[in-house]
């Protein structure tokens, strides 16, 4: 079963392979924010696209996992970690996680792929010649990527006036990301209520008083730690029956009622290529960082109607998923 093959890379060392073997077998970390469970099927799709590329576990390449379990403070420790496993190149999640593997090390190559705006938040020196160590996808094409979930969200329910929006504090584009919403709102006449958690134990609150500030809709962005807890967020979104947009396309499939992002797994292949291309040679400060073309919108028009929501049929026209 190709999980547990993925569970297997976490223990796995090259010294289980085969005394026949003579290919050298190269260490790949992967550190990712979400728990296993909830990144385990992007994990799987990293793995799959290394195999098909050649690289297969156990023979040619071991790859270490390393799911922080939502808890960003544990980043820096399991960097560490692959660190002192000499691993020959660092796969790294968001943004948090590509910091974490940075400040461990300034020699082994690390590809990130699921990080925004990697120029502004300092990770690299430019998207054409990144510099350091540190190449590979961004997850969006910059913090843009908000004012145009906004103005889908607006276009669907031109009727909304007063959007509640949830933050995470502890999140490296925090202030980007309030700075981008702030914009956003502006620039298409909306009030914005925004309310700042820290953890999942202040999601209760957070919608209380966005409730009570008399909000219409909603947006929640992709932030890993709203990605891990997703389903808990969608459940507390449809007690109130009004509209969200979310920031990726797990929302939707979760029962969000639209989503606006890239797709997650094909980042994650993506990211197997970085890791071809380092392993066969290249250097990380000379690849250059690739930005998504492509952006899917996701509509989930089973929870529209479950809560008597009706989307407009130029926006259904428009959706790349209609889920029924």
């Amino acid at each position: 079963m190709f999980i547990a093959m993925v569970g297997e890379g976490i223990l796995a060392s090259p010294l289980a392979v085969s005394g026949q073997q003579t290919e050298k077998v190269y260490r790949v970390g992967y550190l990712t924010v979400p728990s296993r469970e909830t990144a385990q099927g992007v994990a799987n799709s990293f793995q799959l696209a290394l195999r098909d590329l050649g690289w297969i576990q156990g023979q040619n390449v071991v790859v270490n996992y390393r799911f922080a379990e939502s808890n960003v403070d544990r980043l820096p420790d399991l960097a560490a970690e692959l660190v002192r496993l000499k691993a020959d190149v660092i796969v790294a999640g968001a943004n948090a996680a590509v910091t974490a593997a940075k400040d461990a090390t300034g020699t082994i190559p690390i590809v990130m792929f699921l990080a925004v705006d990697p120029v502004g938040s300092g990770l690299v020196a430019s998207l054409a010649r990144p510099g350091g160590n540190v190449t590979g996808l961004t997850s969006t094409a910059g913090t843009e990527i908000f004012g145009k979930q906004l103005q889908i969200l607006k276009s669907a329910f031109p009727r909304v006036s007063r959007v509640g929006v949830l933050v995470n504090e502890a999140s490296p584009l925090y202030a980007r990301m309030r700075q981008e919403i702030e914009v956003a709102t502006q620039a298409l006449d909306l009030q914005r209520e925004m309310v700042v958690v820290r953890g999942a134990t202040d999601f209760e609150g957070a919608f209380a008083k966005l409730i009570a500030a008399r909000v219409d809709a909603f947006f929640v962005s992709g932030d890993s730690m709203f990605y891990q807890n997703r389903v808990r967020l969608v459940q507390l979104v449809a007690k109130t029956r009004l509209p969200a947009m979310w920031g990726l396309r797990e929302f939707a499939q979760a029962g969000g009622l639209m989503a606006y992002s890239t797709d997650l797994d094909e980042l994650a292949r993506r990211a197997a290529t970085f890791v071809d291309k380092i392993l066969k040679g290249a250097k990380p400060a000379e690849l250059p960082i690739e930005q998504p073309t492509k952006f899917d919108l996701i509509v989930n028009l089973k929870t529209a109607k479950a809560q008597g929501l009706t989307i407009p049929q130029t926006l259904l026209f428009q959706a790349n998923q209609v889920i029924e």
